[in-house]
């Protein structure tokens, strides 16, 4: 009887501290169960072998351009992105099909400046006009990954985006994402609605769709890399800029600004801090030197981290400095790659994405000031808990309001680390188990092998 009370307060203890310990402890564990059901294939850069010096040059190399074909890893994104991800242009091999999916890419996205702000504000405006008014807690990427949608689809077809149709584009990013981050497992029904969607209405689309696909790979093609990676990208890009935002009023006022310099400094800060991108793999076609006596043979898998090449060289690199880029200073000086590298495949986007974010940025502040306690990471899981409050209403304090969302941003922390945790796992093994990339390439092989005689 005089140990229940110790026992009790012990337990109380614990249940407290979770928040604080819990979480990194199931990263951790998912990384090892990651690296036990995949393999050690993966050469990590910058790392023992290259280091930060030599990332550039390692990343830039003519023979650091396989895609998919080789790496177990490829099994796990192509599982993710399914159905489609042997036509998604991040993970074609070179040759003459990806160079002309690349070609149709940039025919889509060149676009005036003009006509690409206008629509960003139409886009946006829409958005926030069907949210309730008055003071609200919203997910910022789920705010914004409506935006995207229509934005994306009316550079596709040319025509404003449907409610029906915006919908399936939501429900299909914000599957790929969520399985992604390992907090649900996959919806193959909601891809393949808009698979169906897409297959209907390839007639529509404002440019020639590649002639070397068939119709079921054009409508792929269309999902995987508009309302796939374009919509996913840009929702995870925005709501980061924004919770930059909410968290740095300095960053705010850049915004309002009419000074494009400050903003951006904020947005090449924000996309170093919290890179689109966390590992980039990459399969080894060659030979390649990586400094010193240090050689890379072919068939290796190079595993590019983002994070880490951009944190290397600042000082304090976890704190928030947009002068880091003042002054003169230049991001290709920097250890600062947000679109990849030139020489190897670089984002299509890398000039239309800090455009529409900047003016995304500040159609949102004109209409509503930002607050947020909730932590901000790069894979930001959570979603981007923010809380928005219209210009011109009523000025109360928020602090209850914070501490609801820091609460429940402490709690929620701790069981989606758990669902991370069993769902990850399960959906590592099931992309192992099913091979998608590794079967592919096999059955490639089998349909031109030559023909063997009796």
């Amino acid at each position: 009887m005089v140990i229940a009370p110790v026992v009790i307060a012990a337990l109380a203890a614990v249940l407290v501290s979770l928040p604080w310990w819990l979480p990194g402890r199931v990263v951790a564990l998912r990384g090892w169960l990651f690296a036990r059901i995949n393999g050690d294939e993966g050469i990590a850069v910058p790392g023992d072998l290259v280091g930060v010096e030599h990332f550039r040059d390692v990343y830039s190399h003519p023979a650091a351009g396989g895609r998919s074909r080789g790496a177990a890893l490829s099994d796990l994104f192509w599982y993710w992105l399914s159905p489609g991800a042997h036509v998604h242009q991040e993970h074609l091999e070179a040759g003459e099909r990806y160079d002309e999916v690349a070609r149709t890419t940039r025919r889509f996205l060149a676009v005036p400046r003009s006509d690409v702000e206008e629509l960003t504000r139409r886009c946006v405006a829409q958005v926030m006009r069907e949210e309730a008014t008055g003071v609200r807690l919203v997910r910022l990427r789920d705010l914004m990954m409506p935006v995207w949608a229509a934005f994306y689809y009316e550079l596709v077809f040319g025509e404003p985006c449907p409610p029906a149709a915006r919908d399936l584009i939501v429900g299909n990013a914000d599957d790929v994402v969520t399985a992604l981050k390992c907090c649900g497992l996959r919806h193959m029904d909601r891809r393949r609605r808009l698979t169906r969607y897409l297959a209907g209405r390839l007639a529509d689309v404002r440019h020639p769709l590649p002639n070397g696909l068939s119709p079921e790979e054009q409508a792929f093609y269309l999902q995987g890399t508009f309302f796939n990676t374009a919509v996913v990208q840009m929702s995870e890009a925005t709501a980061h800029l924004l919770m930059v935002m909410a968290r740095h009023p300095g960053a705010a006022a850049a915004a309002l600004a009419d000074d494009d310099r400050d903003l951006d400094q904020v947005i090449q800060e924000t996309l170093r801090l919290y890179p689109l991108f966390g590992i980039a793999h990459r399969i080894t076609t060659g030979d390649i030197d990586a400094g010193g006596a240090a050689t890379i043979p072919e068939g290796s898998v190079l595993c590019f981290s983002y994070p880490d090449f951009h944190r290397a060289g600042h000082d304090d690199p976890g704190r928030f400095d947009p002068g880091r880029f003042g002054d003169g200073a230049a991001a290709k000086d920097m250890n600062h790659i947000p679109f990849g590298v030139a020489a190897n495949r670089p984002c299509p986007a890398w000039r239309l994405a800090p455009i529409t974010m900047r003016v995304a940025a500040r159609e949102v502040l004109h209409r509503c000031a930002l607050a947020t306690s909730a932590e901000h990471t790069r894979s930001l899981p959570s979603r981007g808990p923010c809380l928005l409050v219209p210009r011109g209403a009523p000025a109360r304090s928020r602090r209850a309001a914070l501490l609801f969302i820091w609460t429940r941003d402490r709690v929620e922390d701790v069981s989606r680390g758990l669902v991370q945790l069993v769902l990850g796992t399960y959906m590592v093994w099931d992309a192992r188990r099913q091979r998608l990339c590794e079967r592919h390439f096999a059955r490639a092989e089998e349909t031109h092998a030559p023909s063997r005689g009796p």
